[in-house]
């Protein structure tokens, strides 16, 4: 399998079959426009190119091509490619960050490969922190995509889909064919000069939980990878389109389930403890609606995409029209809980999930601004989870499953609640922290997650990229550069700490590790979003036309 850069190729600008979804978004930055000439989208095509009701899908099966710049510009001894570019004065730490990602590499064969979780030397315990986590190499990714180095993204792609072949057991149980892995892991024997792989799918995890969020990953990075470079041949390599199609049987599958989105067990995404996220966690669902997204731009509409397409364009509307009515909260919603009825009957329900209004916690009253909303935790029969996760509400923006109005909420909240969000290190996973009688019940009295630590309320560097993403598509670039500042203050003087703990994030966690990988590649990729806004085509999605706006609360709930 050639796995380097030759067969890579540049695509001819093609027409569109709707309106260009392109970022031009220099404008929002205090700094001279850069003259790119762009090329068309390849994921042009709206979900009204594709028949919902059992009709042919309309439109080729190829791309309409694009590539963003900085895709094909090589790294002058190590200077990134985007400050060489656009001659911006770098800050003193970037090259620092540059020298302690290529320290991550992880090398198969001579080939590079992925990043490595953490390089911390210090550190007695290596656990599996020595691995090349999918979810974690991401941000990895997107920095060598942005500096022009896309060889070991492509190389990162091909292997993992040769690893989801492998057969994937758990004690006597069988996962699914279509399943992504946890982490990889590269053993080298010198002896023999023989470099093999391990692959962890959740048995040797904590919980022993498979990763949901793999396969969705897998699905935006090769998207982002075909969106940089312009090479569509890898994602039209018959591999490639059975991987994404593998990934889609598990997730559309039929079932017992009265909703559109994905049922899960805790633990099964970033936050891979328990932490109540069971049921149907926004982390999920936004990851969930951006894969699908993708994977319709990118499956071949022969005969084995063909029936994919169709599905994944019903359950997008379906999905969209449910996260947007019932996730969603604002000041007014909140209020409309607040004044529920209960045990209510027919399809007329106003109260549709049975959600007790006095379930609403006393904290959530003081956060919710006048002005601002978020997508919350969960949404299942009599349980809401009321808690703010930052990963999910950040994906949600750049995939577009919140509408335009409901980003600017999003945003607007965190300019509102700044010190509970941000505070002195971005960006909370998750707000507020779980403590006392609630954190033993609801982790099990983990000791890794107390209250204002690790996934309880601790701060992590690495999602700097997607609020930046955020920041960037909305129109306010102004909080990411705050964040940015904030973060520039502490991160290489810590050595890169893979999370901070305390209310305002000040202290470096208690177990965080230091130089962990995607803290970071996340800050890098942050910096070069902000110095070249047209990056963000490679991971936002603008919102697509064909899918309806959401309705306003009173009719959304009443119907």
């Amino acid at each position: 399998m050639e796995l380097g850069a030759a067969g890579m190729r540049r695509s001819a600008s093609h027409n569109s079959l709707s309106g260009s979804d392109d970022f031009d978004l220099t404008h929002l930055l205090n700094k001279p426009r850069i003259n790119v000439e762009r090329q068309r989208s390849f994921d042009d095509r709206s979900l009204s190119d594709v028949s919902y009701s059992g009709g042919h899908a309309r439109g080729g099966g190829g791309f309409d091509g694009m590539y963003s710049p900085g895709g094909g510009l090589r790294s002058l001894v190590g200077t990134p490619a985007s400050s060489a570019l656009h001659s911006f004065e770098p800050h003193p730490i970037v090259g620092d960050a540059w020298e302690a990602l290529r320290r991550s590499l992880v090398f198969f064969r001579g080939q590079p490969l992925g990043t490595i979780a953490a390089f911390d030397h210090a550190s007695e315990e290596v656990l599996n922190y020595d691995q090349v986590f999918v979810r974690d190499f991401v941000p990895s990714a997107m920095a060598f995509l942005m500096n022009g180095e896309p060889e070991i993204v492509k190389n990162f792609l091909l292997k993992t889909v040769l690893l989801q072949g492998w057969e994937k057991k758990v004690d006597r149980f069988k996962l699914g064919e279509g399943a992504m892995p946890a982490s990889f892991k590269v053993l080298h024997d010198d002896k023999k000069g023989i470099d093999t792989l391990h692959a962890d799918f959740g048995e040797s995890a904590i919980g022993r939980v498979a990763p949901v969020d793999s396969g969705f990953w897998w699905i935006i990075l090769l998207r982002a990878y075909t969106k940089s470079t312009g090479d569509l041949t890898l994602a039209e390599r018959p591999e490639c389109q059975k991987a994404m199609r593998l990934i889609l049987s598990l997730c559309l599958s039929e079932g017992f389930d009265t909703f559109p989105t994905l049922l899960c067990a805790d633990g099964c995404c970033m936050i891979d403890r328990r932490m109540g996220v069971y049921g149907y966690p926004i982390e999920i669902q936004s990851l969930f609606f951006m894969a699908l997204r993708c994977a319709l731009l990118m499956l071949k509409h022969d005969a084995e995409g063909k029936d994919f397409v169709e599905r994944i364009a019903t359950r997008l509307h379906a999905l969209s029209y449910h996260m947007r009515s019932y996730f969603w909260l604002d000041f007014q919603q909140l209020n409309d809980i607040y004044r529920y009825k209960t045990e209510e009957y027919s399809h007329t329900a106003v109260n549709k999930f049975n959600v007790i209004p006095d379930s609403i916690p006393d904290w959530l009253f003081d956060f919710m601004p006048c002005e601002g909303g978020f997508f919350v935790g969960n949404v299942s029969p009599a349980r809401m989870d009321f808690r703010w996760f930052a990963l999910g509400n950040m994906i949600a923006i750049v995939s577009s499953l919140a509408t335009p109005e409901q980003s600017m909420a999003i945003m607007d909240l965190i300019e509102e609640r700044w010190e509970e969000l941000i505070g002195e290190m971005p960006l909370k996973i998750c707000y507020p922290a779980i403590e006392n009688h609630e954190w033993r019940i609801v982790t099990g009295c983990d000791p890794k997650n107390t209250r204002w630590s690790y996934h309880n309320g601790g701060s992590w560097p690495v999602l700097l990229w997607l609020l930046t993403a955020a920041s960037i598509k909305t129109g306010r670039p102004q909080i990411a550069r705050r964040a940015i500042d904030l973060a520039e203050r502490r991160l290489l003087k810590d050595g890169w700490p893979e999370y901070y703990d305390g209310k305002l994030g000040k202290y470096v966690g208690k177990q965080a590790r230091k130089f962990q990988t995607w803290s970071i590649a996340g800050y890098l990729v942050a910096k070069m979003l902000l110095e070249d806004p047209s990056h963000l085509g490679m991971i936002a999605l603008e919102e697509d036309k064909a899918m309806k706006p959401v309705l306003r609360r009173s009719a959304s709930w009443t119907n």
